[in-house]
């Protein structure tokens, strides 16, 4: 017999447990420090998978809390998800990994540290079950996607496993992929494509309701926070 919704609940909170408590990149010599992060409910039916915390989340303790979070509920607030129902949050890598020697943002995490990192992102999505997952950055369509440009997966979608999958670009603010009016329009139909999952799911739900009501326009204005460019401009 399978695990009632309690049991799974009362699983998942064991496994959160043990994933802020794991210090293997500590162990390994990447991390000085370790302090995973990572939120959500049993009862949440998407899922979006970044690449790791940033030094906003290493003082808060709840992903995407900083600028970057801030830009991906915007995104979700034009998707039809607000900010009551905000989606279970978790990333490829659990713990902060440092700013880049170059300056260019966060560090990105190596190889090693993926792996590492793996066996936790497995079991939260085993036991969660997800009927959606969004993919936020090159590290997490990597991993669910395949390694491609980014311009080829955003603004697509693919099902697998009775699983939907939606690449998005990362909103952090380091990144000038978004200065690009075509790649623009690429977020502009991943998100439609996130609207319509939602809306599936909301179809299907006999429990609460994720996704904020229904507005009466057809369709809503993208509004991207435009990192900027190397003169300052955005």
């Amino acid at each position: 017999m399978g695990l009632t919704s309690t049991d799974r609940a009362r699983t998942l909170q064991r496994l959160h447990a043990r994933i802020r408590a794991c210090t293997k990149c500590v162990a390994a010599g990447y991390l000085e420090r370790a302090r995973p992060v990572v939120a959500g409910s049993i009862r949440d039916r998407i899922a979006i998978v970044g690449q790791a915390p940033g030094a906003v989340e290493l003082t808060t303790g709840q992903p995407f809390s900083g600028r970057s979070g801030a830009e991906l509920r915007r995104w979700l607030a034009q998707a039809g998800i607000d900010e009551d129902h905000l989606p279970y949050r978790t990333a490829i890598t659990k713990c902060f990994p440092g700013k880049s020697p170059t300056g260019g943002g966060d560090r990105r995490p190596s190889p090693t540290e993926v792996a590492l990192c793996r066996p936790w992102l497995d079991q939260e999505l085993a036991l969660l079950r997800p009927r959606v997952i969004l993919l936020l950055g090159g590290l997490a369509i990597d991993r669910f996607w395949g390694k491609v440009p980014l311009e080829s997966a955003v603004g697509n979608v693919r099902r697998v496993d009775g699983v939907t999958y939606i690449p998005l670009p990362h909103p952090s603010g380091a990144s000038r992929w978004l200065n690009d009016p075509a790649h623009r329009e690429l977020l502009t139909r991943g998100l439609a494509h996130v609207r319509r999952a939602a809306r599936a799911l909301d179809r299907q739900a006999s429990g609460r309701t994720m996704r904020a009501p229904r507005r009466t326009s057809a369709a809503l204005p993208l509004s991207v926070a435009r990192p900027k460019s190397a003169d300052g401009r955005r």
